[in-house]
């Protein structure tokens, strides 16, 4: 008998990948968008997979507006990932930052609580809650000390998500995902920032990127993979909380070096502003991820450089299309600088 899922945040790279991930498992598939917002559907389309989805409107600062997406849909698993996800813009919008990530997770966790104990729930907690902590590599087990209204607002959840757990009984589980990266990541992000900057270069688009800290060393998996660990977790009889993550760390120097190889750009053309560093950066997140090899059997399968080449690769064949004026859904058409170079 196939299950029914909920994903909140189902416009995101890890939304997208998961509905497409369930509905190859023969999930009836819901998802959760909000109202007030201009919907941004583009990588559902990308992927093929809009009209195998059913919409449902949900604000997440609003319990009746769960509780009315809950009684709809009667999942048997709840995927979590609603967010204000960018760590940068949580310094400029904490208040927001907070109300959304993380009492959005205690409004979904307490709806579950009143309605519905069965349903399985799965909350995307961070690698940014382990913040300035100074041990090289986290686990499980290593504490946090999150540096950034965003990391205190995921670790606020994570700890709800334990909370719920223990003392009510929920089947509330918790991914700790280090960085994962795909085509599908968000122009705001610092690696698809990268990738895109340097096709526009490589194609004579644009002359130069300007990026802020390239020093920071992170922990980067491919995002299709982190999806299935995901999937896996809520597949346990009893929840946990797992790290995923690759064990290796690479600089955004390394990631920008790797990418102008694939692309055949100097990277002198990569240029350095103070006006693009955050108020506090974090400068190495590295992640163990052997609680779920033993205990969920994953573990990553694509290394930095094939990341990287991915990446890259698939930026230059969208600039490619456009510049042959083919049609198709794409971030760029409606992202600042890009859709100056689109719409002119």
């Amino acid at each position: 008998m196939s299950k029914t899922v909920l994903i909140t945040g189902i416009t995101g790279q890890d939304g997208a990948y998961l509905a497409r991930f369930l509905l190859r498992k023969n999930y009836k598939v819901f998802g959760s968008y909000r109202r007030l917002s201009t919907p941004n559907f583009w990588r559902l389309h990308y992927l093929g997979i809009f009209d195998k989805i059913k919409f449902l409107s949900c604000d997440v600062t609003d319990s009746r507006s769960i509780s009315e997406c809950i009684q709809e849909s009667n999942p048997d698993e709840i995927f979590h990932l609603a967010a204000q996800s960018f760590v940068g813009a949580s310094f400029h919008q904490p208040l927001y930052t907070t109300d959304i990530t993380g009492l959005g997770t205690v409004r979904m966790l307490d709806e579950i609580k009143r309605s519905n104990k069965k349903i399985k729930f799965y909350q995307a907690s961070s690698s940014e809650m382990y913040g300035s902590e100074s041990s090289k590599i986290k686990n499980e087990l290593t504490e946090f000390h999150p540096s950034s209204p965003y990391a205190i607002a995921k670790l606020y959840a994570h700890w709800t998500v334990n909370l719920y757990r223990k003392a009510y009984g929920v089947h509330a589980t918790s991914g700790i995902l280090f960085n994962h990266e795909s085509s599908l990541r968000g122009l705001e992000f610092v690696t698809r920032k990268i990738s895109n900057g340097i096709a526009k270069i490589s194609l004579g688009l644009s002359k130069e990127l300007t990026l802020g800290n390239v020093s920071a060393q992170r922990d980067w998996g491919y995002a299709p993979e982190y999806i299935e660990g995901m999937w896996m977790m809520l597949q346990q009889k009893n929840p946990d909380d797992y790290v995923l993550a690759t064990n290796e760390v690479h600089s955004v120097k390394e990631f920008v070096q790797e990418a102008c190889k694939i692309a055949g750009v100097p990277c002198k053309k990569i240029q350095i502003s103070e006006t693009n560093l955050r108020p506090f950066d974090l400068q190495y997140l590295c992640g163990d991820y052997s609680k779920a090899k033993k205990k969920l059997g994953w573990k990553p399968k694509t290394k930095f450089k094939k990341l990287v080449k991915l990446m890259v690769e698939e930026d230059i064949s969208r600039w490619e299309r456009w510049l042959k004026k083919e049609y198709f859904p794409w971030d760029a058409a409606t992202s600042g600088e890009d859709s100056k170079i689109i719409n002119s």
